[in-house]
């Protein structure tokens, strides 16, 4: 993992509490707050680092205060069956409500075997791991998914039409760590740009592309592409069609179709943020689906098959120069491993962030190393 120069770090759990507290002091109920905190922390402390709290200011700070996201969360079941509801979130708090929705996919899954909810008029809800572990706890399959803002182009196209729209899977095993995979549809997302661009750092070629088809390099001008609509992210397999990158864009699609059209939610160009000149709220849409794995077998005899296959798949013969091969989640409890005891590193433009919410709101009693 790359730490940018200048960085430091913060112990986890003051960075959880003063989160939890910029949260309430913008009007986020205290419990909602708390839960909201524990996402994005949850993030730093995988290594997730793009969805974690270098997107407190940006994301969920700044649009509360811009009106765009509600702060209190009206989270309202519109239709239920005993294994499946629609929620619409009226454009609160998308972890509060995912948490929920996953919650209630777990319980239905508990009584019947299988559960799914969907949800439109969220909000950006975090790591979609978080939400797929909470079933993974619960000696389940987790499956998530969400659509997001426009940024990703079809393959041979250069509009971008779709969000980043992770299919995520949380599995449990008898390992220390379950089986995770929480990953974008497109070769890489927005949030990891956000931190090239903080970063003042150049990226791989093949990641973007502007409206001729040609990659784009500069993270600070293709954030502001995107935007624009001038460039779009490429989808897993690369452009064009030798390297699979319709597969990338097929799963993109299912994953825009399922978060948008189950809910009768908003897609694609809808989730612009602009209307008329004007921002306007991110409706986004989410699924998710918890498979009770007590339903087919033991949990017991599942979880050794799904270690054996991890085990066998790392023990397996590795590429000349390769020191090691990983399975899904490894990295993520590796980093966690590495950080416990260290905290967050935040770099030099999440420090100014977190410096101006503290001055705005009064937070006075956080002492940072900065």
């Amino acid at each position: 993992m790359e730490i940018e120069k200048g960085s430091k770090w913060v112990k986890f759990e003051i960075m959880e509490k003063f989160m939890c507290d910029v949260f309430k002091g913008v009007g986020v109920p205290a419990a909602e707050a708390a839960v909201c905190a524990n996402v994005l922390i949850t993030a730093d402390k995988l290594g997730i680092d793009s969805h974690g709290i270098s997107r407190l200011k940006p994301i969920y700070y700044d649009r509360i205060k811009q009106g765009i996201q509600l702060a209190k969360t009206k989270f309202e079941i519109v239709k239920e069956t005993p294994t499946t509801a629609v929620i619409d979130g009226h454009n609160g708090m998308g972890h509060v409500i995912s948490v929920r929705a996953m919650n209630m996919a777990i319980k239905k899954a508990k009584k019947y075997g299988l559960g799914m909810t969907a949800v439109r008029n969220s909000t950006h809800y975090g790591i979609a791991g978080y939400h797929a572990l909470l079933a993974a706890k619960a000696g389940m399959v987790g499956i998530t998914g969400t659509n997001a803002r426009p940024s990703v182009a079809p393959t041979f196209g250069v509009e971008n039409m779709m969000g980043t729209n992770p299919l995520t899977f949380a599995i449990p095993t008898d390992e220390k760590f379950p089986f995770l995979l929480d990953c974008a549809t497109s070769i890489t997302q927005r949030g990891k740009i956000e931190v090239y661009a903080k970063l003042g750092k150049k990226m791989p070629k093949g990641w973007v592309i502007d409206s001729n088809g040609n990659s784009k390099t500069d993270s600070i001008a293709v954030l502001k592409d995107l935007v624009a609509g001038t460039a779009a992210l490429v989808p897993v397999g690369g452009i064009g069609e030798e390297l699979g990158g319709y597969k990338g864009y097929g799963y993109c699609a299912v994953v825009e179709i399922l978060s948008a059209a189950l809910q009768q939610g908003a897609y694609m160009k809808m989730l612009l943020g602009v209307k008329d000149g004007k921002k306007v709220p991110y409706p986004l849409g989410h699924f998710f689906l918890a498979i009770n794995i007590e339903a087919f077998t033991s949990l017991l005899s599942f979880k050794k098959i799904a270690g054996d296959i991890l085990r066998e798949l790392r023990a397996s013969k590795k590429m000349p120069g390769a020191k090691r091969i990983y399975t899904a989640g490894e990295k993520e409890h590796l980093t966690w491993l590495y950080r416990k005891n260290k905290g967050v590193p935040l770099n030099r433009e999440t420090q100014k962030e977190i410096l101006a919410m503290r001055t705005e709101l009064g937070l006075n009693k956080y002492k940072f190393p900065f």
